[in-house]
């Protein structure tokens, strides 16, 4: 879990938080706890799917909670879950603003991909997010089947 306040810096013209900078913090988090599931380096594959909810304002404490949802061999699925509470307002709870999914591979020293520890779901809760999670990557895999069978369909004939 990574938690700050959000403040001038972070915000736009109209006073919401840019996406950029909510986007950053759910990479900082996802990354920490893919580091942490790994016990070493992993670095960020891909942002499988980020949505917005309610905007975030200045003010506005933003707190980002990772978990590890699937893992492969080599790569893990981290799905974050963000929310917002005011500064100001200590008995709220925390509003949920958005939820991302990112693909992290664990690499090491040479930067090559090493084993994962793996995840073993244990509670109905973690089986709904795995079961979710091979979804996306089905998706994921699919999608990047079709674009370079479409590259190579339609490359320019070579001379």
């Amino acid at each position: 879990m990574l938690a700050r306040i959000m403040d001038d810096g972070d915000a736009n013209l109209h006073g919401n938080v840019h996406g950029g900078v909510i986007m950053k913090a759910v990479d900082d988090a996802a990354g920490a706890c893919a580091a942490r599931h790994t016990r070493g380096k992993a670095v960020t594959a891909s942002m499988d799917e980020m949505v917005f909810l309610e905007p975030v304002h200045v003010g506005d404490i933003l707190t980002c909670r990772a978990q590890v949802n699937w893992t492969g061999s080599t790569s893990m699925e981290v799905g974050v879950r963000v929310t917002t509470q005011r500064w100001d307002d200590a008995d709220a709870d925390g509003h949920h603003v958005a939820s991302a999914y990112l693909v992290f591979v664990a690499i090491d020293d040479d930067e090559r991909p090493r084993a994962v520890v793996p995840v073993l779901p244990e509670t109905d809760a973690d089986r709904h997010r795995w079961a979710e999670a091979v979804i996306r990557r089905e998706s994921r895999l699919a999608r990047r089947q079709a674009i370079r069978a479409r590259r190579v369909e339609h490359a320019a004939p070579t001379a």
